[in-house]
C-alpha cells in the first residue's frame, strides 16, 4: 500500500506593530483612541509596580517579587480583550494583568509578603489566586472551561503559563483535556524564551510553542509578544470561539523577559548584557508610546501627569498595605485541612509558644 500523508498542519505568526511605531493598517484591530491609551496606561502601571516592588524587595519590606519587565503587552492585550463573566487562571507573573482587572495593588504587595490575605479577594471571585508550582494553573484553567461548556454559559477561562510550564506534564494534559471535551479555554503562553536559565531551544525539538496546539486538535498562533494589538487580537479572537462554545485555542506570545526570573534569581550568570539591550530595543511600551506620539495621541505634558498618577497610586496602596494589622502566623496551620493532622498540630502549638514568648 502506498503511504499516505494523514495530517499537514501550519502554524502561523501574527505582527501589526513594528518597533519603530509603525503598524500594517491592514490588520489594526478595531480600537478607538481611548482604548489605545488605556493599553499604554496600563503597561507604564504595570512597569512602575515592577520597579516599585524590586525595590521593596532589596529593602526587605517584601519577601519576593517575579520581575514582568519586557512582558506588558502580553499582559495588556489579554486584559483588554476579557469581559466580566471570564475567568482569569493566573500563574505568578501576571501582577499587572490582576491589577488592569481591577485587583488593588495592595493586594498585590500582600501577596508578595507572604500574606495569605492578598492570594485572594471576594470582591474578584472569578480570578483565581496566583498559582507558582510551574503548569500547574494549566489544568485549573481547562477544568473551568470544561464547566462553563457543560454549563452553555457564554464565558471563557484565561489561564497563564510561560514556557517552562510547556516542557511540564500539566500542560499537556490540560491541552488534551481542553482539546477533547471542548473546553472554554484560552491557553496564552508567555514565551519569555528563558525557564530560569534554560533557553526555550533545550527545552524543546520544536522551534515554538504555538505549534503543540496541533498535536491537541485545537488551533494555535504565535503573536510578536511585545506587539499590545497583535496580542489583543488575537486573545479577543480565542475568547469569542471559546465563549461560543467552539473549544480552546493556545495563543503564544513571543516575547523576552528584561529582567531576572525572581529576585532570588541573577540573569548575568546565563546570559549576555548584549542580548538583554537587543531586546530592550523592542520594548512595548516605548513602541506603542511611538506609535501614538506619531499619531498626536499623546505628548510630553501627558507621559509626565501618567507617571505622577501612577506612582501616586502605588504610594497610596503601598501605605494602605503597611498599615495593615500583621497576619496571625498560626494561621498558615488553620485553613489547610477539616482536622490539623497531629505533626502539624504539634508544630502549630510550637510555633504559639514560640509567638507568645517573642
Amino acid at each position: 500500500m502506498p503511504i499516505k500523508t494523514i495530517y499537514e498542519g501550519q502554524t502561523e505568526r501574527l505582527d501589526i506593530l513594528a518597533p519603530d511605531g509603525s503598524v500594517d493598517e491592514s490588520l489594526m484591530p478595531d480600537l478607538t483612541d481611548d482604548d489605545i491609551r488605556l493599553l499604554y496606561k496600563n503597561m507604564v502601571l504595570m512597569r512602575r509596580v515592577d520597579e516599585k516592588a524590586l525595590k521593596l524587595q532589596r529593602q526587605g519590606r517584601m519577601g519576593t517579587w517575579a520581575p514582568s519587565r519586557g512582558q506588558e503587552a502580553a499582559q495588556a492585550g489579554a486584559a483588554l480583550a476579557l469581559q466580566e463573566n471570564d475567568w482569569i487562571v493566573p500563574a505568578f507573573r501576571e501582577a499587572g494583568l490582576l491589577m488592569m482587572k481591577g485587583v488593588p495593588a495592595h493586594d498585590v504587595f500582600s501577596y508578595w509578603s507572604g500574606d495569605s490575605r492578598g492570594s485572594y479577594n471576594p470582591d474578584f471571585p472569578k480570578i483565581l489566586p496566583t498559582s507558582v508550582p510551574v503548569g500547574s494553573q494549566l489544568l485549573h484553567g481547562a477544568g473551568i472551561g470544561m464547566a462553563l461548556h457543560l454549563k452553555g454559559e457564554k464565558a471563557a477561562a484565561l489561564t497563564f503559563a510561560g514556557d517552562g510550564a510547556s516542557s511540564e506534564g500539566d500542560f499537556h494534559e490540560a491541552m488534551n483535556f481542553a482539546g477533547v471535551f471542548k473546553a472554554q479555554t484560552v491557553f496564552l503562553i508567555q514565551n519569555n524564551q528563558w525557564a530560569i536559565s534554560v533557553r526555550f531551544k533545550d527545552q524543546t525539538a520544536v522551534s515554538n510553542v504555538a505549534q503543540k496546539a496541533h498535536a491537541y486538535g485545537i488551533p494555535g498562533i504565535q503573536v510578536d509578544g511585545n506587539d499590545v494589538f497583535a496580542v489583543y487580537m488575537e486573545i479577543d479572537k480565542a475568547l469569542k470561539r471559546a465563549r461560543s462554545g467552539e473549544g480552546a485555542s493556545l495563543v503564544e506570545a513571543f516575547t523576552y523577559r528584561l529582567g531576572d526570573h525572581t529576585t532570588a534569581d541573577d540573569a548575568k550568570k546565563y546570559r549576555s548584557e548584549e542580548e538583554v539591550q537587543e531586546w530592550e530595543a523592542r520594548s512595548p511600551i516605548t513602541r506603542l508610546d511611538r506609535f501614538m506620539r506619531s499619531r498626536d495621541m499623546w505628548d510630553d505634558k501627558q507621559e509626565e501627569e501618567l507617571i505622577a498618577e501612577v506612582d501616586a497610586y502605588i504610594n497610596e496602596e503601598l501605605a494602605i498595605r503597611e498599615s495593615m494589622e500583621p497576619q496571625d502566623p498560626l494561621d498558615m496551620f488553620r485553613y489547610m485541612y477539616k482536622e490539623i493532622p497531629p505533626h502539624l498540630d504539634e508544630q502549630m502549638h510550637e510555633l504559639a509558644a514560640e509567638v507568645e514568648n517573642d
